[in-house]
């Protein structure tokens, strides 16, 4: 199963996949620059504070960076 969508609404992402089935939903924080940050068929990125987190599409955590 592939990442098809990634949509924020208010403090959440809500993650699809390519029959846009609902997969898995993270929070996001409240800061300026908090949110979604960009998606591919295979990652969801997500930024809370000054760290970006990398998610596979079962929701499971691949990875962090620094957003600065």
């Amino acid at each position: 199963m592939a990442i098809g969508n990634a949509v924020q609404q208010g403090m959440s992402v809500q993650v699809y996949d390519e029959k846009n089935r609902w997969i898995f939903a993270k929070a996001v924080g409240s800061g300026p620059n908090d949110g979604l940050k960009g998606y591919t068929s295979g990652t969801v990125n997500i930024q809370m504070g000054n760290t970006i987190f990398s998610y596979n599409e079962k929701g499971q955590s691949v990875g962090t960076r620094s957003a600065i």
